[in-house]
């Protein structure tokens, strides 16, 4: 499984930056700006140009004063739009520095901030066109600027190995701090796509639960008015003389069955009832792999204790995370799977183990460390081939892989051929190999002896 329905992992994130963001981050710039050429020129004596300076500045004063009062505070900006407002930022700051004293100027680090920023809103190419325009904007700045020179004559400079060690650490900087920016803001967002498919799949599991409840309840609640209904009617069809009246009386009987069977069907699905709230480990794994056993695949069982005489097969929690969980990791052995596909639950008076092998290609050597992380897009090279439009498995794995960790489950995953010499019952089973390890106490394991009672035993009074 890789994506969720009703969930699209390509969001175009660049719309999510606000106005006012920008904005603010612009005052802050201004006010450092302005104080940094106040200090300068009161402070250190600096000769400075001050009414270009002051134009630069203006220049931002007019464009934030225009964006307050032209725009909504709450606009949300496009990508084009923020690209613009940086590069105007990145330029601002250019023309500024040019005037300073270029790269002999220390707050020329600042010009990496519109990249950096870039970085984490916008898309990986305008990123790069951002990146080049600055190391073109510094590159610029460091053969031609305004020199800073002091009220009395004397010119403050960087010996020149010095500049060109400076403009090689911008330059660097500019491309470190994008890529690594860029990288763990998609890192971050793919993880939180992740979460959010993995918290709507679970919210649906739990819906069907909830919703095969009441229909079970429905089912169970309107049992005795339909088979008083029967009953009446029965008695009408035998007393009534009209043929008319008699046809009417069979018509509401048949329709009662109609209701009864139709209810009886849909109580069929009813999992959260007393009676399904819990159950054998082997019902809840069955029911888990049920929906995938007719895919032209063979799905072999093996249920047993792990020890000859060991406990008695345990009674589990039936959390819906446990059921969506291995429903994946059943999904994707299927999927992969030449013929056939093996799923083996053992039980100790301590843990529970199942393990779903298939005999299909594995998973590759590049992925299987980053097995679970979100979008990881391919299980095997050779996968494409086999089935043509296949996506990835990452999302599906991790979901799985949350889910059932949520429930407390320690999940590994192999190859056949790793385990092979070590293990002969793989050696058949060349393909993937999970492997999911549950305490007995974190699912709510009993043997059928612990069983609470389904209810409380009411007594019929007589009337």
């Amino acid at each position: 499984m890789v994506d969720q329905p009703g969930f699209n992992s390509k969001i175009n994130r660049s719309n999510w930056v606000r106005l006012r963001t920008l904005i603010v981050l612009r005052w802050v710039a201004i006010g450092g700006q302005l104080a940094a050429i106040t200090v300068a020129q009161r402070l250190f004596d600096l000769d400075l140009n001050l009414g270009l300076c002051f134009l630069a500045i203006s220049a931002s004063i007019v464009a934030n004063l225009v964006a307050v009062f032209v725009f909504p505070e709450n606009k949300r900006l496009t990508e084009f739009e923020v690209a613009w407002m940086l590069l105007f930022d990145i330029g601002q700051l250019a023309f500024l520095l040019a005037l300073t004293g270029g790269l002999n100027n220390p707050f020329a680090l600042l010009i990496m901030a519109p990249v950096t920023i870039s970085a984490t809103a916008l898309k990986p190419g305008t990123t790069a066109l951002l990146g080049a325009a600055t190391i073109g904007f510094i590159s610029i700045v460091a053969m031609w600027h305004l020199p800073l020179r002091t009220e009395d004559g004397f010119i403050m400079k960087m010996p020149q190995d010095f500049v060109i060690g400076f403009w090689t650490a911008l330059v660097i900087g500019v491309m470190f701090l994008g890529l690594f920016a860029s990288r763990i803001t998609a890192e971050v967002h793919a993880m939180s796509d992740a979460l959010t498919a993995t918290q709507m799949a679970l919210a649906r599991e739990q819906k069907l639960t909830d919703l095969g409840g009441v229909v079970a309840a429905a089912a169970h609640e309107l049992g005795t008015p339909l088979a008083t209904i029967k009953l009446a009617s029965a008695e009408l069809i035998d007393e009534l003389d009209d043929p008319q009246l008699k046809e009417d009386a069979m018509l509401i009987r048949d329709q009662a069955d109609r209701c009864r069977d139709i209810l009886r069907s849909m109580g069929q699905a009813g999992k959260d009832d007393l009676l399904m709230r819990r159950a054998p480990l082997s019902a809840v794994v069955r029911e888990a792999a049920e929906p995938h056993e007719n895919r032209g695949k063979n799905v072999h069982y093996d249920i047993a204790a792990l020890t000859l005489g060991g406990p008695k097969q345990p009674t589990i929690d039936r959390h819906p995370e446990i059921i969506h969980g291995l429903r994946n990791l059943v999904q994707n052995a299927v999927d992969f799977a030449a013929a056939n596909v093996w799923i083996d639950v053992g039980w100790d008076n301590e843990t529970i183990v199942l393990t779903i092998s298939d005999d299909g290609p594995g998973f590759s050597s590049q992925v299987i460390g980053r097995i679970g992380d979100p979008f990881v897009s391919e299980r095997n090279k050779g996968s494409s081939s086999q089935r043509p439009g296949y996506d990835g498995m990452g999302l599906g794995l991790f979901i799985a892989k949350t889910l059932l960790e949520r429930s407390g489950a320690e999940l590994s995953f192999a190859n056949g051929g790793d385990v092979g010499s070590a293990a002969p019952q793989f050696e058949i089973r060349s393909g993937a190999i999970v492997q999911a390890r549950w305490p007995l106490d974190r699912i709510g394991a009993t043997s059928d002896s612990e069983r609470p009672a389904l209810g409380e035993n009411i007594a019929i009074e007589a009337t």
